[in-house]
């Protein structure tokens, strides 16, 4: 394989594929990250060979542990030869094997011991990712990392059971790249450009074969002129009113001399384009909400650049925007001649520049105001105008306001309890079941200093004391209802196990939420994932 290191070429062979997922500049936010893994657990190396391969910068491993034959067992980063010597030096060294461009190194030390002499370590990391730990030392890492806004990937497996809590306490999202999105092409409130050019257009004059290649945006346009002079100046609303501009539309498709009318693919493609182009153009309600955060309201020298952009945005849509955000400056395929389709092209992308020049005058501006120092490159506002009616901001809660009977989530969670006491309960959601009964384990290990079955012949024995342990945190909840007894049981059974399987399944979801606070592209979960391998479902629950 070519490394990175010999040239651009080679890195865009190696990563071809996610580069069309993130681009290079996400590629370089992930070369440039420091992942730190808490426990090279099989969870644990299974995340981070999904952030190994596509070329993290550098990872750490800190591990305590020395490998024993379970370990062996379960993990493929673990071979038998080497039962009793460091596991967090032996994962490194295989996991290193996978990309010769990242850097690896490994501290074989207690978590808790680092915490207390030195909890600095973990703020100098981008991400830190912890697997298997107890809740007590959990809340102690997840208190420095909270602080230094850090984001803290926790995950575990506990029989078939898959676990992931996302913890940042804000991360903001440029190119969130939704699924479903329409079109930023302004024909309620068409731009002096994109007038200028379409009316430099005569569809009655044209030839055959220049009629049947204008752009179907183009003709739209035109008929919606046709109908607004017929109507008032008012857009066509409802389904009645646009289906009668499709039917306009229909009487422009020119016909032989026999009166039938001929194959124009973009007068069709301009009808059935009515509906999904016709939407109002506005402000999304989730980007007026960032324009009254704090954070955009009150800016000051440390404010991060998202916020300053987000202030710049607010300033550009009360003036220059005339009400509107910056025009997203793309357009999609559609039947047309190179030359007419590049030629409206441009002139979405010159209004989509003049709008990107406006705000970073604001951006420019505000730095100035703010006493900010350096600035913000016009690739960065390009980037942000281009994606402004997509922008978002994830807080999650803190593991501490988790944890704590007084803010626990409840309300979420004890309807799914009851779900779960229902003969005829429905499976979509249940699975949250599954996190009452690991934070009832987390009890009962530190009652018991171990985990419920952790021993073969322990697992009767230990079926009453998970149930004692369950009912006092329901009952610290506030919770009138309880689990079924086979939930309780099968916790027993699983005794704590790590299968592979599941670690291998949650390696990837969890190496998936990675990537995404590295590259702050796409949207994290927000903020528990559950994942049942017994069914092959799983739940996403906000807590």
């Amino acid at each position: 394989m070519a490394s990175q290191k010999g040239g651009t070429l080679d890195k865009n062979n190696k990563y071809d594929r996610q580069l069309r997922l993130w681009g290079d500049h996400g590629q370089s936010s992930l070369e440039t990250a420091r992942v730190c893994l808490i426990n090279a657990s099989a969870t644990g190396t299974e995340i981070l060979k999904n952030l190994i391969l596509p070329g993290i910068g550098s990872f750490t491993i800190l591990d305590g542990n020395k490998v024993q034959g379970e370990d062996v067992g379960n993990n493929f980063f673990l071979t038998a030869d080497s039962i009793g010597k460091s596991r967090a030096q032996v994962a490194t060294e295989l996991l290193s094997e996978l990309n010769e461009d990242v850097s690896g190194d490994f501290l074989e030390e207690n978590v808790d011991d680092l915490l207390q002499k030195n909890p600095a370590f973990f703020t100098s990391f981008t991400t830190v990712i912890a697997t298997h730990l107890s809740e007590r030392t959990l809340l102690d890492l997840g208190k420095v990392l909270w602080t230094a806004n850090i984001p803290l990937l926790v995950c575990r497996c506990y029989g078939f059971i898959g676990y992931l809590r996302v913890v940042i306490k804000e991360h903001t999202i440029i190119e969130s790249h939704p699924d479903n999105f329409h079109e930023d092409l302004r024909l309620d409130y068409p731009f002096k450009g994109l007038k200028d050019y379409c009316n430099s257009l005569n569809l009655e004059t044209m030839d055959k074969k220049t009629h049947s290649h204008t752009p179907w945006l183009v003709i739209l346009y035109k008929y919606l002129q046709i109908w607004e002079e017929k109507h008032g100046g008012k857009m066509p609303k409802n389904y009645k009113e646009k289906v009668a501009l499709k039917e306009l539309i229909k009487e422009g498709i020119r016909k032989n001399e026999h009166g039938v009318p001929e194959e124009e693919e973009n007068f069709d493609e301009a009808i059935k384009s009515v509906n999904s182009s016709l939407n109002a153009t506005g402000i999304p309600s989730d980007i007026r909400a960032l324009f009254d955060d704090p954070s955009c309201l009150k800016l000051n020298s440390e404010s991060k650049n998202f916020w300053i952009m987000v202030r710049a945005l607010k300033e550009f849509t009360e003036s220059d925007g005339n009400g509107f955000l910056p025009l997203r400056g793309s357009i999609p395929d559609m039947t047309a001649d190179s030359e007419r389709y590049i030629q409206l092209q441009t002139v979405y992308r010159d209004q989509a520049e003049l709008d990107s020049i406006a705000v970073a005058g604001h951006v420019h501006a505000l730095l100035h105001n703010i006493g900010r120092k350096g600035t913000i490159s016009d690739a960065e506002i390009k980037t942000f105008c281009r994606n402004s009616a997509f922008l978002t901001v994830l807080r999650t809660r803190s593991l501490e306001e988790e944890y704590g009977a007084d803010t626990a989530n409840t309300e979420e969670l004890g309807r799914h309890v009851m779900m779960e006491e229902e003969e005829d309960a429905s499976d979509e959601g249940d699975d949250t079941v599954l996190y009452i009964l690991l934070r009832a384990a987390d009890r009962f290990f530190a009652e018991y200093t171990r985990y419920p079955g952790f021993f073969n012949n322990s697992v009767e024995a230990d079926i009453p004391k998970l149930k004692t342990c369950l009912t006092k945190l329901i009952h610290d909840w506030g919770l009138t209802t309880g689990v079924k007894d086979d939930f309780i049981q099968e916790m027993c059974r699983y005794g704590a196990s790590e299968l592979h399987t599941v670690s291998a399944f949650m390696g990837g979801v969890a190496a998936q939420e990675a990537i995404k606070l590295i590259t702050g592209q796409f949207v994290p979960i927000n903020n528990t994932f559950i994942y049942n391998g017994q069914r092959q479902t799983s739940t996403t629950i906000k807590l």
